[in-house]
């Protein structure tokens, strides 16, 4: 069996393990406030937390994408991603940088100056017409998420007529556009929490599998989101447990990355769900 890679900065990475991304949230805004990190301090804490925990991504973030988000500008989006971006090229150059926008500008800008390895865009290329374009100018690995909407509407379009058809034929489309810009690298990321209900959540996790379909990498990004905390009552400080629920059934059901908070308790998923399947 041919097991999926990804080129990750001139270097091919094998997903047979799969790997853990760990967050860095610069916003002021995120819907977990414990992730909120905009001091130096707190930024250096945050990075080598997820290293020592045994994270292999970090992904750097600056434009909150929680629902009813206050839009930011790009300069500032911009200036608050330099700020940690010039922290992790100073102290850990070695480690895969991914950048959370939707801007092809403010993803270029990350690339080729500061020497970020992934993109990881929430709209698919829906908010940036240009963010096919330019990611295929990069030539770096693409995550490509399923939204409808912007972040600020998000959850007034979850009226689907059939969720999967629709998901799988959005991302069929959207993959054979890469292709023919001779993007290699796509990443798939279903949108957990992005324009769907609670129930729907569960229904997108529940057909995960089908995604394997397309034989490109999976990410899933389910950590401390509201179809914990609505489902089961409390807060996103309330619901790492579910989070681990979650991403061992993903895992177990063909994630190849997870993006979360909790590094230590993902690998450690990682790990068991390894040895599960020996």
């Amino acid at each position: 069996m041919l097991h999926k890679t990804l080129n990750i900065r001139g270097t091919l990475t094998s997903l047979e393990t799969p790997l853990v991304m760990g967050i860095l949230n610069i916003t002021p805004d995120s819907f977990y406030a414990d992730s909120r990190k905009q001091t130096e301090a707190a930024i250096e804490e945050r990075i080598q937390t997820i290293l020592s925990e045994g994270g292999q991504i970090i992904d750097i973030g600056g434009y909150s994408s929680r629902p009813d988000a206050v839009e930011v500008s790009p300069e500032e989006e911009m200036s608050r991603l330099a700020f940690a971006l010039k922290i992790l090229n100073a102290h850990y150059p070695d480690t895969p940088l991914s950048v959370d926008t939707f801007r092809a500008d403010v993803a270029r800008r990350c690339v080729e100056e500061y020497g970020v390895a992934i993109v990881n865009d929430i709209s698919g290329g829906e908010l940036d017409r240009e963010m096919f374009d330019t990611v295929a100018r990069l030539h770096v690995p693409y995550i490509m998420m399923h939204m409808r909407g912007t972040p600020q509407t998000m959850q007034q379009h979850t009226d689907y007529a059939d969720m999967m058809e629709e998901i799988m034929l959005y991302f069929a489309a959207k993959v054979r556009r890469l292709r023919l810009l001779g993007v290699n690298d796509i990443i798939l990321d279903p949108g957990f929490g992005f324009s769907k209900t609670v129930d729907q959540n569960y229904a997108l996790m529940s057909h995960l599998r089908e995604f394997g379909e397309f034989g490109l990498p999976l990410l899933v990004g389910v950590s401390r989101k509201s179809m914990i905390y609505k489902f089961l009552g409390g807060t996103p400080a309330d619901s790492l447990n579910g989070t681990t629920v979650l991403n061992t059934f993903a895992l177990m059901n063909g994630a190849d990355i997870l993006r979360v908070h909790d590094v230590r308790a993902a690998v450690e998923a990682v790990k068991i769900v390894n040895q599960l399947k020996q």
